[in-house]
């Protein structure tokens, strides 16, 4: 699915809860759930209004670059002192760097710039895109692979192997399309994630690059054979 405007972002989310299992109330039905294109058009509106600098990240701003990818939130990367300027967001859970709140049904998830990552991300890796008179700053390929990429150790940690697996193809894809320069992108890393972190996201990088690499060829010599 192209975006193309804010709807289209709200009809992504309304489609990844109707399709979601977990959402479903009866065997084969998805509940109802709240008009997610509208609640989005009226968040934007708010941002837009309240004068707030952010920056869109996670699942929505991915699939601005490739298709295929689901989500059933929004990620946002702002300030802390930014959050009182929404009212209307109920803040569900908050700590030094996240946040986590709910907006007419649609939950927004709140990178905050508290973390120097982030800051950085938001000053440095976005780029504004126009979604039908609305402009909308959107993190860059790679921002969004920072960004990624600084949350494997976590999710390692943590045994998530079905996010893991999602977060590192998402930065293969964007490796493939994108093709930053990720010697640069883990000098940035490296900053921000303890030396023996740092050593295992280079081994990941090194592993990506190489599927990313028989990918190619193979294509190529598909196409050769044609």
């Amino acid at each position: 699915m192209t975006l193309r405007t804010l709807a289209d972002i709200g009809r992504v989310v309304q489609h990844a809860r109707d399709f979601d299992p977990k959402n479903w109330t009866g065997a084969m039905s998805p509940s109802a759930s709240p008009a997610a294109p509208q609640a989005v058009e009226a968040f934007f509106g708010l941002l837009e209004t309240r004068g707030v600098d952010y920056a869109l990240v996670g699942g929505i701003a991915l699939l601005y670059y490739v298709e295929g990818r689901n989500t059933q939130d929004l990620d946002l990367i702002v300030a802390v002192e930014d959050l009182t300027k929404l009212p209307e967001v109920r803040l569900i859970e908050r700590d030094r760097y996240f946040a986590r709140g709910e907006f007419r049904g649609l939950r927004v998830d709140f990178l905050l710039t508290a973390h120097p990552l982030f800051a950085r991300v938001r000053r440095e890796y976005v780029q504004p895109v126009a979604f039908l008179g609305h402009r909308v700053p959107v993190a860059t390929p790679a921002g969004l692979i920072l960004l990624k990429l600084y949350a494997l150790p976590s999710l390692y940690r943590q045994g998530d192997f079905g996010r893991v697996g999602l977060y590192e193809n998402d930065i293969a894809v964007l490796m493939y399309h994108a093709q930053p320069d990720m010697d640069a992108l883990l000098g940035v890393l490296e900053e921000h994630v303890s030396a023996g972190e740092m050593a295992a996201l280079r081994e990941i990088v090194a592993d990506l690059a190489r599927r990313v690499a028989r990918f190619q060829a193979r294509r190529d010599a598909a196409a050769e054979a044609e």
